[in-house]
């Protein structure tokens, strides 16, 4: 989010000063790492949680169609970036994977129907297939139907438009193109303090985490885009719009496949229904993934919890964010969601042979010693009180809170994160710089030509954008790689 901000801002106004303050030795070794996160570009092609069931029995797609305009703006400015030569090599961090959703039993088959029937009329899901046919899945996901005993409804959906994308990589890359155009980036630095300046700026207390040196650092405009340490440092600011927030933190597990022969029967990316009483972010899904043009197979996530806000933070960090201002909402919280803890904690005890059956609903004859577990990233989830659902709600999402004056702005929160980050950084600035987007907006609409536009409703250019896309972003096949299949010891 940080680098896209970065990168957006440097091409409306160049002669703006930046300054990148990161905490970690690289970019992007938090959330945004590889193998911190399932690399999906979430664009609602297969993740059933975008959807949800009306008490009349039809399918809520409001949120689905939001996600993907949302993520075809980030298509149409990674575009503009490889156009423009800011980026040389798409397939460093983007490349085309089919998107299925697969279910079994009567419910969900029915839900599944339902859902492809609303999405597959709509011009943003053209070129989704449905089918309940065991030979027709076989051919689409051989390794998940070898040894299957069918015994009950089954169904899938697939679509060809999916991406897998490498968004440690990305992070990577905008902040050397940043570097290139004289932004200064101070890594291992940590932002102790955010505290307001009689003048109106902001001033940071930033200590190097390595010497120890203190320096200060004044700013007119702050973004806060550290993660999970986001919400440490939007309570450290105390402006009023972050009070009464807490956050939920939960952690991730992927299972990642070791053997070359299974890698190589599976190309897709999978997702399934999440268990009852499961976060949205442990929706099961089994993986294609391309990282530096090697195939790899994750299968997950297995949520679990730790009071580390960060996957590189403290034990501490849950017991810190709690204040006088979101105290009672943080204790309602956890009346309300007794459930979800009870999920947490049998995840967190589950033993491997667990967690292979969950594996063995998507690959029957999966053996143990074909994969190992790896540690993923950490997620916040926002923890606040809304009108729909009554004090200490657990939030479910990606939120910006900034303060009234725009000279402060925190993202928080988790899925569907970095797939969108052009729209919330977009929203940001409108947000925090209204009195320049009317000047900025030929150069927005020259990255980003759907800005301002509704692609549901300009079926014909939501399709030439996604055809013209794609071969900026090599993603329809003219320009073909080697894959090596990737193995985990």
């Amino acid at each position: 989010m940080s680098a896209t901000l970065g990168a957006l801002l440097k091409e409306l106004v160049p002669d703006w000063k930046i300054t990148v303050i990161e905490r970690r030795a690289v970019a992007g070794e938090e959330s945004s790492n590889e193998w911190n996160n399932a690399g999906t570009g979430h664009s609602s092609l297969c993740e059933l949680n975008y959807t949800s069931e009306k008490s009349d029995g039809s399918i809520d797609i409001s949120k689905a169609i939001k996600v993907n305009e949302e993520y075809q703006v980030s298509r149409q400015f990674w575009s503009y970036l490889v156009d423009s030569k800011m980026i040389r090599n798409p397939r460093d961090f983007i490349t085309a994977v089919p998107h299925m959703s697969f279910v079994q039993g009567d419910k969900d088959v029915n839900f599944l129907r339902k859902r492809f029937e609303a999405l597959s009329n709509n011009p943003l899901f053209e070129g989704m297939e449905y089918s309940e046919d065991p030979a027709k899945l076989a051919d689409w996901i051989p390794l998940m139907m070898k040894d299957r005993k069918v015994n009950g409804p089954i169904a899938a959906t697939k679509i060809d438009s999916g991406t897998d994308v490498n968004f440690g990589s990305l992070t990577r890359m905008l902040f050397d193109h940043l570097k290139s155009k004289n932004v200064e980036i101070k890594y291992n630095q940590n932002v102790d303090d955010i505290k307001r300046a009689g003048n109106g700026a902001w001033e940071l207390k930033v200590r190097n985490v390595k010497s120890g040196q203190v320096e200060r650092h004044s700013a007119k405009f702050v973004f806060i885009g550290g993660g999970g340490g986001s919400l440490h440092l939007l309570q450290k600011s105390g402006i009023e719009e972050g009070k009464g927030i807490g956050g939920f933190p939960v952690s991730g597990l992927f299972m990642v496949c070791k053997n070359p022969e299974v890698v190589a029967k599976h190309h897709a990316k999978v997702y399934g229904q999440a268990p009852v009483g499961a976060p949205p972010m442990s929706v099961p899904h089994l993986d294609s993934r391309f990282i530096e043009n090697k195939e790899s197979l994750l299968f997950g996530p297995f949520a679990g919890f730790t009071p580390k806000f960060l996957k590189f933070g403290s034990m501490l960090d849950l017991i810190k964010s709690v204040k006088p201002h979101n105290l009672v909402t943080m204790l309602a919280c956890g009346v309300k969601n007794v459930p979800l803890t009870t999920y947490l904690i049998k995840e967190v005890v589950a033993s491997k042979e667990k967690r292979m059956e969950s594996l063995r609903q998507f690959i029957p004859n999966a053996k143990s010693e074909d994969w190992d577990l790896v540690v993923a990233g950490q997620r916040v989830q926002i923890i606040k009180d809304t009108v729909a659902g009554g004090k200490g709600t657990l939030q479910f999402g990606t939120e910006v809170i900034n303060a009234a004056d725009g000279s402060i702005a925190a993202l928080l929160g988790a899925s569907p994160g970095a797939s969108t980050a052009v729209s919330v950084m977009l929203d940001v600035m409108q947000k925090c710089f209204p009195q320049h987007m009317k000047a900025w907006e030929p150069k927005i609409k020259e990255m980003i030509p759907s800005y301002g536009v509704s692609l549901l409703k300009n079926p014909d250019l939501a399709r030439e954008l996604h055809a013209s896309t794609s071969r900026s972003l090599g993603l329809n096949g003219d320009h073909p790689i080697q894959i090596e299949r990737r193995t985990v010891s």
